[in-house]
């Protein structure tokens, strides 16, 4: 198991080094809710765009029949059109597909997220998961405490 400064990608101060008393306002306004706007746990606008490597990663394919179309256009597919394959295998025309992720990180048609090279979106994200587990952690505590 990852210990704490693992898991979050930080490192121990160092003998002489101070903290950054800025970043620990910030997170103490984060964790308390006092953002503006984001009081529910989100990412305060639509989340950036997706990394340039993890775009460059998506799969070229040929269509291969004409009865599906793209989600995005909504223009019928044409056999032997080539297209862009997610990760979560729907797929798209290449101009399509590589506009949308300049402008976001997610599949149109089910929201799979890819990486982002924005820093704070990636740790939002990390967080987020890291709630989730502490809430499902205390609820097996629990149930094995008073059941």
């Amino acid at each position: 198991m990852a210990g704490y400064f693992e898991e979050m990608g930080w490192r121990e101060l160092q003998d002489g080094e101070q903290p950054n008393h800025l970043l620990h306002m910030a997170r103490f306004l984060l964790d308390f809710g006092f953002h503006g706007e984001n009081a529910n746990g989100e990412w305060p606008k639509l989340p950036p765009p997706a990394s340039r490597e993890a775009v460059g990663q998506i799969p070229e394919v040929t269509i291969d029949s004409n009865d599906k179309s793209c989600p995005i256009c909504l223009k019928k597919f044409q056999v032997g059109d080539k297209g862009k394959q997610m990760p979560c295998h729907h797929i798209f025309h290449t101009t399509c597909i590589l506009t949308w992720l300049e402008r976001t990180n997610s599949c149109p048609f089910c929201r799979y997220e890819l990486p982002t090279d924005n820093e704070g979106y990636e740790a939002f994200k990390k967080e987020k998961k890291r709630a989730e587990q502490r809430k499902e952690e205390i609820e097996i505590l629990h149930n094995s405490m008073f059941s």
